[in-house]
């Protein structure tokens, strides 16, 4: 796997997913070459990581060896998590032994685009049972761990993609964000992950939106140019769509080559009542907040004011009967009854909590949820951007959040205290992004949050590139790493 003075083995795992595309381009190294390097690294790291969870490496290398198409990412391998997005052929399952082995019959939109832009799916990643935790630990395929510590978790609900990226097996992967699980698993995992804007990327055919607009889907990335460039490659309606996000101005990889203006950025690191910021995680955020600063951006303390314990009954209503929902929807399309025994006592629980909701009391909270949005947008015509810590501790102890008999909601509540933050963008719809700046003396990665105005990803990957130039966080490397 040699070409020239170039050897994949030995260089791949230090380059971002845009590098290895100029690679391709040029012909110094084959897609299949990048294939049959990223298997290798997969067959042995995954044993300590157990990051991916189905793999795809014959369809990988069928692609490799075809005719690519000349897209962004021509010949650069990447992995799908096991939720939301269907690939024809390869097994879906959400994490949960209720889904069986099920084989996908169709592509969604995102994977068609994903693979129009030339990128070679390798394998599922890891994931919570239906997508539920901030933690990646599902009974059907076990923990996920951190590649940085691997008695600790990498987050979740794409804690298996986080980890792949952190660990050098890819460059970026797929992820999915309900309330965080983009920016959780790459504050834990030490890698870039943004969440766009609502409806920037389309869910269809199968959904014309999830959840009354809360599930977004986009990646987690080792470079800041990788995720601007991919959403250039994903972003955009598709016929049908009941809404779409307003149209950048221009490519957003333009935004990552352009330095930004004075930023005015509000920065805040209290939590709602009853939940403990940690130290290092109020440091990081103390810490991003000095070096904005020095960048020359005007750093006031200051955050939007809302009822949090209204906000979280009524997220954890949405919630809930959109897990029930979910589970409904797969029971009626497998032809099978959900029953106590095919699913998990956390998952369960909040199934039944779904159930037994209203439709009243779905109205209800998404109409509490659109008057917590218009409050937070006014926040946002005097701030440019917020600053927070992304979760409010380093990465925990896997089994942190595991449940007692007899009390299943226990780990769901506990999870719901270690990420305070990063929920209210998704009940917004604002794009918002968790940047790996700091390191604790563990060695664990924290990472930062920052918050944009709905629509605005381009100053938030102005912000991201100068912050990743003043800092980078591209040569830390995990003990578990490629």
């Amino acid at each position: 796997m040699t070409e020239g003075s170039f050897t994949v083995m030995d260089d791949f795992r230090t380059l971002d997913a845009t590098a290895l595309a100029e690679l391709v381009r040029g012909r110094q190294v084959r897609p299949i070459e990048l294939v049959e390097a990223t298997i290798l690294r997969i067959e042995r790291l995954n044993p300590a990581l157990n990051a991916v969870v189905t793999p795809m490496y014959d369809e990988a290398r069928r692609v490799a060896k075809g005719d690519l198409p000349n897209g962004s990412f021509s010949g650069v391998p990447f992995l799908l998590k096991d939720a939301v997005s269907p690939y024809s052929g390869s097994r879906l399952t959400q994490g949960s032994a209720f889904l069986g082995d099920h084989i996908s019959d169709h592509d969604s939109e995102l994977v068609e685009r994903l693979k129009r832009a030339g990128l070679i799916v390798l394998g599922k990643t890891n994931t919570p049972e239906f997508t539920i935790m901030g933690t990646t630990e599902p009974h059907r395929y076990g923990p996920t761990r951190n590649p940085w510590n691997t008695g600790r978790m990498a987050g979740g609900s794409s804690g298996g993609s986080a980890a792949a990226v952190a660990a050098g097996l890819v460059p970026m992967a797929h992820a999915t964000d309900t309330g965080g699980s983009i920016r959780i698993p790459a504050a834990c995992c030490g890698v870039f992950g943004l969440k766009p804007t609502r409806a920037r990327n389309p869910l269809g055919p199968d959904y014309g939106d999830i959840i009354s607009g809360l599930v977004v889907e986009h990646a987690v990335t080792r470079s800041v140019r990788d995720s601007a460039a991919l959403l250039d490659a994903t972003a955009g309606p598709a016929p049908g769509d009941p809404y779409w996000a307003p149209p950048p101005a221009r490519a957003f990889r333009d935004e990552v080559a352009t330095a930004p203006s004075p930023l005015r950025i509000a920065m805040s690191v209290s939590a709602p009542p009853g939940v403990t910021v940690h130290a290092d995680c109020v440091r990081a955020t103390h810490d991003a907040a000095a070096l904005c600063a020095e960048l020359g951006h005007e750093i006031v303390e200051a955050a939007p004011v809302v009822d949090n314990e209204m906000l979280n009954d009524v997220i954890d209503t949405v919630v809930s009967v959109g897990i029930a929902w979910d589970i409904n929807h797969w029971a009626r399309a497998l032809g099978k009854t959900p029953s106590t025994g095919s699913f998990e006592p956390l998952t369960w629980a909040v199934y039944e909590k779904g159930c037994r909701a209203t439709g009243p009391d779905y109205l209800m909270a998404i109409e509490h949820l659109q008057l917590v949005s218009r409050k937070v947008a006014r926040f946002f015509m005097e701030h440019d951007l917020w600053l927070t810590p992304t979760v409010s501790n380093p990465p925990l102890p896997l089994g942190s959040f595991d449940s007692p008999s007899g009390d299943p909601l226990w780990g769901y509540n506990r999870d719901w205290q270690n990420c305070p933050f990063t929920a209210l963008c998704n009940v917004t719809g604002q794009p918002a992004m968790s940047v790996p700046l700091s390191w604790n003396d563990e060695g664990l990665p924290v990472g930062v949050h920052f918050a944009g105005r709905f629509g605005d990803e381009a100053t938030l990957f102005r912000l991201a590139a100068q912050l990743e130039q003043a800092r980078s966080w591209a040569t830390r490397r995990p003990p578990v790493h490629a």
